[in-house]
C-alpha cells in the first residue's frame, strides 16, 4: 500500500445496538487482521451503537472475554453513531437488519447509503440470514458464536478494504 501520509484513511466503523457487545467485537478483530495485513496505517476501524444509553461504558465482560480468548485487544468506550459521520467512513458495518434500517434512515444522501452494508454480506458462505444474533441475553457461548459469524466475515471485508484503498490512491 502506498504511505499513508499522502492519502487519508479508509475508514470503517461497524454498528451495533448500544456498542458493547457486537460491534466492539467486530471492531477488534477487524483491527488486529488490518494490522497484521500492514494496512494499521492506511485503515482505522472503530465502533458506535444506534442508540446512546451505553455511551462511555467499556464493552460487556463477556465481550472482553472472547476476545480476550481469542487473542485480540478489548479496550473499549461505547458510543452512539451520528448521521454527520457518514462525511468521515467510507465503510459503514451493520451487525443486524435492524441496525441496517436505522442507518438507512439516517443516511442523508445515496452516497450515505451505498457506504452500508451488513457483516455478514462479506462472507460467501452466510446463506440468507445476514444477522449477527445479539448475545446480550445470552451465555459465552452466543459470543463464541457471534465471534466465528465475525471471524468468517473478515476476508471479504478486507477485499472490500483492499478495493477502497485502490480507489482512493
Amino acid at each position: 500500500m502506498s504511505d499513508a501520509s499522502t492519502r487519508a484513511p479508509y475508514r470503517v466503523t461497524f454498528v451495533c445496538t448500544g456498542n458493547i457487545c457486537r460491534s466492539p467485537m467486530a471492531e477488534h478483530v477487524l483491527r488486529k487482521y488490518v494490522q497484521d495485513e500492514g494496512l494499521a496505517g492506511d485503515v482505522v476501524v472503530d465502533s458506535s451503537g444506534t442508540g446512546g444509553w451505553h455511551a462511555g461504558d467499556a464493552a460487556d465482560h463477556r465481550t472482553v472475554r472472547a476476545l480476550k480468548r481469542h487473542g485480540f485487544t478489548s479496550d473499549h468506550a461505547a458510543r452512539k453513531f451520528q448521521r454527520n459521520w457518514f462525511d468521515d467512513y467510507d465503510l459503514v458495518i451493520a451487525l443486524d437488519a435492524g441496525h441496517l434500517r436505522e442507518l438507512r434512515a439516517l443516511a442523508r444522501t445515496d452516497a450515505d447509503r451505498d457506504k452500508i452494508r451488513l457483516l455478514r454480506s462479506f462472507d460467501p458462505s452466510a446463506g440468507p440470514d445476514l444477522d449477527v444474533p445479539d448475545p446480550y441475553y445470552d451465555d459465552d457461548e452466543a459470543f463464541e458464536h457471534v465471534m466465528d459469524l465475525i471471524e468468517r466475515a473478515v476476508p471479504g471485508i478486507l477485499d472490500e478494504i483492499r478495493h477502497g484503498l485502490k480507489n482512493k490512491g
